[in-house]
This record gives C-alpha cells, structure tokens and sequence, in this order.
C-alpha cells in the first residue's frame, strides 16, 4: 500500500473512532447513570465511571406507579402495530412488485411522501378524526395511528425484496398445482425473511419510540406507554434521574433483544433489497 494511500486510511479510522464515540458516549452515560447513587448523579465532580454501584435506581422504576401497566400498554399497541404492519406490508409490496396497474408510479410516490411529513403536522387532523370515532383512550386508535406510520416504508422496503425474487420460482409452483396465494406463502414469503426481519425492527423502534401520539391520544395513567410512564420521574420536587435512567434503560432492553435474534437477517435484508429495483 503506498504511504499516501495508508494515510488516507488512517485518516478515515480516525473519522470512524470519532464518529463511533460520539454516538455511543450518550448510550454509555445512560448505562452508568442508572447504577450512580443519586447523590453521585447530581454531583459536580463527576468521572466517566461510578465510584459506587447501586441497583435501587432499578427496583426504585419497577415500583413507580404504572409500571406494570405501562408495560403492557406499550406490548398491546406495539406487537399489534408491527405484526399488522408486516402482513399489510408484505402483501402491499408484493402487489405493487408483480402487477401492473394504473397509478402504480403515482401509488409508490405516494408512500415517499408520506413519510416527508412531519407528525406534528399530522396530530390536529388526527386528534379530530379518532375523536369523532371515539377511538380515544383506547387501544385500537394509537395501535392504527402506529401501524400507518410504518406501513408507507415498510411496503417500499419489501417491495425491494419481492421484485429481486424471480418470477420463474412463483410461475414454477403454479405449474405444480400451487395457487397464487399458495405460491406466494410457500416461495415467495420464505424468501422474504431477510427484508421482513429488517422492515420489522425498523417498525418496532418507530412503535417503541414513540411519545408524542401516545401522550395525546391516551387520557389515562394506567393506559400509557412506557414513554409517556418516564414522566412519573419528573414532579413538582424535581427530577429522579437515576430512577430516569433505570426507566430509560428497561425500556430499551426489548428493541436489543429483538435487535439480537434477527440481526444476522437485517444485514442480509440491508444490503440484498438494495441491489435492484
């Protein structure tokens, strides 16, 4: 390797290593500030590990009001959502990649732009429209809300993949007796895996991240996500950071666990739906 050539390498390292530390110091601190004591959080001297470690932050956000309750709340609209999301999803895109239709460009452009707009732009019509529905304080209003909010790029996603997978596999199975339908759950949707793993994170993320619809279109304590549960920590005395942090850790330990079983089929659906169409 020539040295003008190795010096750019070590230059865009460098770049990385920078890159990397800044966004995964926030993970870290929040990682350390749930096991500091309180009085260690609110310290001015403070260092990049705990001098002593606790877990009463923890067993402090399990015993918060609503905690339970908001777990189940966030389970209920969350699955629910996703799990909708994918089966609208998958035969959307699987629609709109084998069959021509009138309006199918416009249809797809459509889906782009959705996702331009901002949710706050969205929440007045969306309040009315539920609330003539008296879908609000219930379940099944933010669970819609959530599942249309994925669903324009969870299609545009697997549609990358369905349009990779060739026609002469679905045309085959037709020959031997298969249905389109039962060539499509038998060929089609197994390869599909890896663009139905990638497209489901990216939903749960959106679903479990979300704070906004959820503290709008809930009136209830004991009907509020996990997010909008964080706010116990905050009150008129103050704020518990270290129950804060705690809170904020249990929270993102089911999207790592989901992230973990189907990581090997996200990168796979990453890089695979992105090479055609």
């Amino acid at each position: 390797m020539r040295p003008d050539r190795r010096k750019s390498r070590w230059g865009y390292d460098l770049i990385g290593l920078i890159t990397f530390v800044i966004m995964a110091f926030p993970v870290y601190w929040l990682l350390v500030s749930a096991f500091r004591p309180n009085h260690e959080i609110r310290s001015y001297d403070q260092s990049l590990w705990p001098t002593s470690i606790t877990f009463d932050n923890f067993v402090r956000a399990t015993e918060t009001r609503f905690f339970w309750t908001a777990i189940q709340s966030s389970l209920i609209i969350c699955i629910t959502s996703v799990l909708g999301a994918m089966i609208i999803g998958t035969i959307a895109a699987f629609a709109i990649g084998r069959f021509n239709f009138t309006g199918r460009k416009a249809f797809m452009m459509v889906l782009i732009v959705v996702q331009l707009l901002p949710p706050t732009a969205m929440l007045i019509p969306i309040y009315v429209q539920l609330n003539a529905l008296g879908a609000l304080n219930e379940y099944w209003g933010v669970i819609v809300v959530y599942l249309v909010s994925v669903l324009p790029f969870t299609t545009w996603m697997i549609r990358g993949f369905v349009i990779n997978v060739p026609k002469e596999l679905e045309e085959s199975a037709m020959v031997d007796g298969c249905t389109r339908m039962g060539a499509f759950w038998r060929v089609i949707l197994p390869l599909l895996a890896p663009g139905l793993a990638a497209a489901s994170i990216f939903a749960l993320i959106t679903a479990w991240n979300e704070y906004l619809f959820a503290y709008i279109l809930m009136q209830d304590n004991d009907k509020y996500t996990l997010n909008v549960w964080l706010m116990n920590f905050t009150t008129d005395r103050g704020t518990d950071y270290g129950g804060l942090m705690a809170g904020s850790v249990m929270i993102a330990i089911p999207v790592v666990i989901f992230f973990m079983i189907v990581q090997k089929k996200m990168a796979t659906g990453l890089t695979s739906g992105a090479v055609k169409g």
